[in-house]
């Protein structure tokens, strides 16, 4: 009866240790696409990323660089202070979004260009994304405003 109860207790764990495995690797599979990596323009510059991996870059909007091609064609370079990298982007970009100011985008690096899919812009004249300050912050040429 003993050896009976104790064979039913290590099928129930094996059996509970297989569906938490089973269940953290569907949830990592799912979550896959969703996960996108933040890098400095010194990072990007430094260790390229593969192509085709989408991931995040911000920094400020280098002064004078700032080109409108044909319709929503736009490109333009972004700076931690260390380096600069290319940035193209077709769509609309946010209306806080102007040369001189922090910005993130989402997208991939392309041929030594980001080609972004998404830009965001800082949403008043305080904020500025946490991983921008740190990479601002890192180069030695972050500046916080008046207000903070």
């Amino acid at each position: 009866m003993k050896g009976l109860k104790k064979q039913r207790r290590i099928q129930v764990i094996i059996v509970a240790a297989v569906a938490l495995l089973l269940s953290t690797a569907l949830i990592g599979y799912a979550l896959r696409d969703g996960i996108n990596f933040f890098r400095s323009p010194s990072q990007v510059v430094e260790a390229p990323p593969e192509p085709g991996e989408v991931f995040r870059i911000g920094g400020l909007v280098e002064e004078g660089t700032l080109e409108r091609g044909q319709g929503e064609a736009i490109r333009f370079m972004v700076t931690d202070g260390g380096a600069s990298v290319p940035v193209t982007f077709t769509g609309i970009l946010p209306d806080l979004f102007e040369e001189g100011q922090g910005m993130v985008g989402t997208g991939s690096y392309v041929n030594g260009t980001f080609e972004a899919t998404e830009i965001l812009a800082k949403h008043d004249e305080t904020y500025m994304p946490k991983e921008v300050v740190d990479a601002l912050k890192e180069q030695g040429v972050y500046q916080p405003s008046d207000d903070s």
